[in-house]
């Protein structure tokens, strides 16, 4: 069962004005029931010390005066009773005692006379007098802690109603759609600091929202670009084999279409390749950084390029190794595609490449002596897909995006300008953390 917070406020009232009310109530009845027996006990000592004086002549009068039950009264001489009201008490010492008198309880006053007789005079009332008087008393209390509970949850109900008005703003506004930045200065300090957090979460969900909304327009492209040039070489791929299926060829003509059917398969699979290597740069995070030296991983880049094409020369152009945080996979891969592109379309056939630092950033420098690239297309070839006016057949349009693509993640830009070799020079500006 759900209770609203102001029903919570009021009952938290009850309860504490219950605890102290039932607290000062039996405190307060235990008072009572003293302080009326202390009462009591001083009206029968005054009685006492007027009687005293007067024992002897009262002997023959206590009949009459006790018949109404009203009191009790016996006086005594050691163990001999020399007169008594019909109620007769017990021997008692000196001072005030509660007892049973035939079924009834009395409160007793025992005073002895100062003479030669040795006279002990008791004098009681019934204690019913004292208990009815603070019966009375503590049902007044009683009645009195009720009425200030139900005033405590009344008040309860109302200040709380106004307590948790902050709150219930809060609620409408925040529920608003869209929602509403909520009111930070309510004067309540709980419900300020509750909205300050509010608006910082949704301050964040925001942003997340508008980075989630970006990401998934900049994927419905992607995706869509990635069809339409997925589709061509596919559809090339589904004609040759209409033609393997339906013709009967000639050896040369079936050899050629097979060769044909086996570059289209290798730049699909060029394609996918690159478009997985994209996708799992665009899922880096700082966490994936790492101490790398620079250097090194440029000198590993070249000799596997020219294990790859013996015809190729390449040469790390830098005095010492170089070491910063950086993503290890993603910096390999973007000197492996910028070696691949400079012999692949720009038939290069030396690169060097340069390492340089300063405070603030790690230059890389890819120089070779290929054809170069236009300065009109000097942009666009960072695009996806883009296949330059000198590519060669059967690339995928994505290794420069790669490229891009991992300057980018390290802080910094690619570009292309002229090589002193005679092609094409390319520069990956890399931010220091």
């Amino acid at each position: 069962m759900r209770f609203s917070l102001r029903a919570r406020v009021a009952a938290a009232t009850a309860l504490g004005a219950t605890i102290v009310v039932l607290t000062l109530g039996v405190v307060a009845s235990v008072i009572i029931s003293r302080n009326n027996v202390s009462n009591l006990d001083e009206r029968l000592t005054t009685a006492s010390q007027v009687l005293i004086p007067s024992a002897a002549s009262l002997e023959l009068f206590l009949d009459q005066l006790g018949s109404s039950g009203a009191f009790a009264v016996t006086i005594r001489t050691g163990d001999i009773v020399i007169a008594s009201t019909p109620t007769q008490l017990p021997e008692l010492d000196e001072g005030s005692e509660t007892v049973d008198v035939d079924g009834n309880r009395f409160r007793v006053y025992t005073s002895e006379a100062v003479s030669a007789t040795n006279i002990v005079i008791s004098i009681g009332v019934p204690a019913i007098e004292a208990q009815q008087v603070t019966d009375d008393q503590q049902r007044w209390v009683i009645f009195g802690g009720l009425a200030a509970i139900a005033a405590s949850t009344g008040l309860g109900w109302i200040f709380g109603g106004r307590a948790v008005k902050p709150l219930v703003t809060l609620t409408r506004q925040v529920s608003a759609q869209p929602p509403m930045p909520p009111e930070t200065k309510t004067g309540v300090k709980e419900a300020d600091e509750l909205a300050i957090a509010i608006a910082g979460m949704l301050e964040r969900l925001g942003d997340a929202q508008a980075r989630t909304n970006e990401a998934l327009g900049t994927a419905r492209d992607f995706a869509a670009v990635s069809a339409h040039e997925l589709r061509t070489p596919l559809t090339a791929m589904r004609t040759d084999i209409e033609v393997l299926r339906t013709l009967d060829l000639e050896p040369p003509q079936r050899r050629e279409i097979l060769t044909d059917l086996q570059r289209t398969q290798g730049r699909v699979e060029a394609t996918l390749s690159a478009l997985e290597r994209l996708a799992s740069g665009e899922l880096s995070s700082e966490n994936d950084r790492a101490p790398v030296d620079v250097v090194e991983i440029c000198d590993v880049a070249a000799q596997d390029a020219m294990r790859q094409n013996p015809e190729l020369n390449v040469r790390i152009d830098s005095d010492h190794s170089l070491v910063m945080q950086a993503l290890p996979a993603g910096l390999r891969l973007a000197l492996d595609n910028a070696i691949i592109n400079a012999v692949r379309h720009g038939n290069a056939g030396h690169v060097v490449i340069s390492v340089a630092e300063d405070d603030a950033h790690v230059t890389i420098t890819v120089d070779d002596d290929g054809t170069g690239i236009p300065v009109a297309e000097r942009e666009s070839v960072f695009d996806r897909f883009y296949r330059g006016a000198s590519a060669t057949k059967g690339g995928s349009g994505l290794g420069l995006a790669l490229v891009e693509q991992q300057a980018e993640l390290h802080g910094g830009r690619a570009y292309f300008t002229d090589s002193p070799l005679g092609g094409a020079r390319l520069v990956l500006e890399l931010t220091r953390p």
